[in-house]
């Protein structure tokens, strides 16, 4: 039984009505396939991780799963303070406690992965606009915080020091890696696909077919729209 299966039963759990609280029933039915908000969080967090480059925000997805955080954590202590709970019930309260742990880890590791790479890609964040669309406003207040202050710090230690036509940190010289660490989309990814997917290309030239379940290493940047979609994820 997932999670959420496991609030609605903590809240609209009532005493005197059977065991409201037995929803650690090992024998339950598997879920259905439909994804769930958690299941959704894990994909994204997934893909997060594994990508070069920063994904779109799933702002409306963690609002929602943060306020079941609280609701779930509200009820448990509802339930632990009451004096009628059983020994029985207070240890699955217990093991419901260590999922909202669970799911508050998924939560700060995904937002972590993304923090790492607006500190690492900053600059170039705030000079694409398109990558500025997948940022929260908080994302993209923090991304220009973290371009402004490295300036200053490389301005102070380093170019300030340096000859006029030297002292830049957006020369693009021929045959020379950009100053500026931009994400590498040519990294190889394990794709994973969740239905059949339309023809790519690959680096070769030849077309591809992703077939449903089939994993594959390929260029992130062939697969990118893919992932978008959520027809495939990376593992």
């Amino acid at each position: 039984m997932d999670w959420d299966d496991e609030y609605t039963l903590l809240a609209t759990s009532s005493k005197g009505e059977g065991d409201a609280l037995d929803f650690l029933n090992l024998g339950a039915p598997a879920p259905t396939e439909a994804e769930t908000p958690l299941s959704e969080l894990i994909r994204h967090w997934m893909n997060e991780r594994h990508a070069p480059t920063i994904l779109a925000a799933q702002e409306q997805l963690l609002g929602l799963l943060l306020d079941h955080i609280r609701r779930q954590t509200d009820t448990v202590q509802a339930l632990r303070g009451d004096p009628s709970t059983s020994e029985e019930e207070h240890i699955r309260i217990m093991l419901v406690q260590t999922e909202v742990e669970r799911v508050k880890f998924i939560v700060r590791s995904y937002i972590r992965t993304r923090l790492y790479k607006i500190e690492k890609y900053a600059r170039f964040i705030t000079a694409d606009a398109e990558i500025q669309t997948r940022l929260t406003t908080a994302e993209k207040a923090y991304a220009s915080s973290q371009a402004q202050h490295t300036d200053r710090h490389l301005h102070y230690s380093v170019l300030q020091s340096l000859p006029p036509a030297q002292a830049h940190l957006d020369d693009q010289p021929i045959f020379v890696p950009p100053m500026v660490t931009q994400p590498n989309k040519s990294r190889a990814v394990f794709a994973y696909a969740l239905k059949e997917c339309p023809p790519v290309r690959s680096p070769d030239g030849t077309t591809l077919i992703l077939e449903k379940d089939q994993l594959t290493l390929i260029p992130f940047y062939v697969v990118e729209h893919l992932v978008e979609r959520g027809d495939v994820e990376l593992v």
